[in-house]
C-alpha cells in the first residue's frame, strides 16, 4: 500500500506539472506529425485516468496485455520478459517482472538499466556517510555524555545544533569551494568528480575514491549531529538508572559500565534515527550528488525533472521507497535483538 501511495501521488503530481513532454522529447525537430505519433506511441493521448491504470499494469508482476499491435499495452517481447499464463478474447495474462518503462530522452534506454548504472554509486556514498555519522556520533555522544557539562559538551552541542541547522546544498557548496578549490594544494581533493573516472589515454574507467571524501563527509553532517545529541542524551538517562549506580558501587570503572551495561540500553533511539536517516540519505542526496557531480541517482533525478523524463522519475521514487520498506523491516530486527522486551511473540 505505501507504494502504491508513492506511486499515485508522484504520477498525479507530474502530470500536473506545466510543459509537455512530448514536446520536450521533440526538442527543435517538432512538427504536428511527430508531435502526434511521439503521444500515440506512449500514451500522452489518453486520459490521465487510463495512462495511470496503464503504468500501475506495467509495474505489476501478473499484468493484462493486448494482441492488438496498434494497442498501447500489446505484449512487446522487446520490453516484458513474460510467461504467458492464459488469453482471454483478444488479451493475454503474463507473469513479468515489473516493467519500469523506458526514459523519453536517452534513445529508450530502460529505467531499469539507468537505475542499475546510477544506484550503486548512491548507495556507496549514502553507506559512507553514515557510516561517518555513525563511529563519529556515538563516540562523540559518549564522550560529550561523561564530560557533561564541561567546554567539551558545550562545543560539540553548538556543533551538532550548527551542523542540523545549514542545508547540505549550501555545505556542498562551500566544502567543495574551501578544501576542493582553496585548500586543493593541500588536501588534493577535487571541487566536483564521480566515482569513477575515464581514463586519459582512453583506456576505460577507473574508481577515484578521494572523490568520495567530500560528498560523504557533507552528506554525513546532519545525520551525525542528531546521532550526537541523541547519543548524549539517551546515555544520560540510561547513566542515571539504578543498576548503573550498583555498578558504580561494585567499583566499577566508567569504561567498562559504559561498555558492558549503558551503551546498548542506550542504542534504541541511536538506531532508529540512524535508519531513518539512512534511508533519507538515498532520497536526499540529490543535490548533494548534483553539486559535486556525482554519477548516482539523485544527479539523474535532478536531470529527469529538467527534462520532463517523467518514467525515471517514477523509477527512481519507487527504488527509493522500496528501500524505506526494507530497512524498515531490518530495523524492527534489530530492536527485537537490543530490548527483547518489543520482540513480537
Amino acid at each position: 500500500m505505501t507504494l502504491l501511495g508513492v506511486v499515485t501521488v508522484i504520477f498525479f503530481l507530474l502530470n500536473k506539472t506545466p510543459g509537455d513532454a512530448a514536446q520536450m522529447m521533440l526538442d527543435q525537430r517538432e512538427d504536428s506529425e511527430q508531435l502526434k505519433n511521439i503521444r500515440k506511441k506512449y500514451g500522452f493521448d489518453k486520459p490521465i485516468s487510463t495512462q495511470y491504470l496503464y503504468y500501475l499494469n506495467d509495474l505489476s508482476p501478473v499484468s493484462i496485455h493486448s494482441n492488438d499491435s496498434d494497442n498501447y499495452t500489446f505484449l512487446d517481447k522487446k520490453k516484458y520478459a513474460a510467461v504467458r499464463l492464459l488469453s482471454i478474447a483478444d488479451k493475454t495474462v503474463v507473469l513479468k517482472l515489473p516493467y519500469l518503462r523506458e526514459s523519453y530522452q536517452k534513445n529508450g534506454k530502460k529505467v531499469s538499466e539507468i537505475i542499475s548504472e546510477t544506484l550503486p554509486n548512491t548507495i556507496i556514498l549514502a553507506v559512507s556517510a553514515i557510516t561517518i555519522a555513525i563511529i563519529l556520533g556515538i563516540l562523540f555522544g559518549i564522550l560529550s555524555a561523561v564530560y557533561k557539562d564541561t567546554l567539551f559538551d558545550r562545543i560539540i552541542s553548538i556543533v551538532s545544533t550548527l551542523g542540523m541547522s545549514v542545508p547540505s546544498f549550501f555545505s556542498a557548496i562551500l566544502f567543495a569551494w574551501f578544501f576542493g578549490f582553496v585548500l586543493h594544494k593541500y588536501t588534493n581533493l577535487n571541487m566536483t568528480g564521480s566515482l569513477y573516472e575515464v581514463d586519459d589515454f582512453g583506456e576505460g574507467s577507473y574508481i577515484q575514491w578521494k572523490n568520495l571524501i567530500l560528498p560523504a563527509i557533507v552528506l554525513g553532517i546532519r545525520p551525525l549531529a542528531v546521532v550526537i545529541q541523541l547519543m548524549r542524551n539517551s546515555l544520560l538517562e540510561v547513566l542515571n538508572q539504578d543498576y548503573i549506580r550498583t555498578a558504580k558501587a561494585k567499583g566499577l570503572s566508567m569504561f567498562t559500565i559504559i561498555r558492558k551495561h549503558a551503551l546498548k540500553n542506550s542504542m534504541n533511539p541511536v538506531v532508529t534515527a540512524i535508519s531513518g536517516w539512512f534511508a533519507s540519505l538515498l532520497a536526499g542526496a540529490v543535490f548533494v550528488e548534483y553539486i559535486f557531480n556525482w554519477n548516482g541517482l539523485g544527479k539523474e533525478i535532478i536531470n529527469a525533472l529538467n527534462m520532463k523524463d517523467y518514467p525515471v522519475i517514477l523509477g527512481a521514487s519507487i527504488i527509493i521507497a522500496t528501500m524505506f520498506i526494507i530497512i524498515n523491516i531490518f530495523v524492527d530486527v534489530i530492536y527485537g535483538w537490543l530490548d527483547p522486551r518489543i520482540r513480537l511473540k
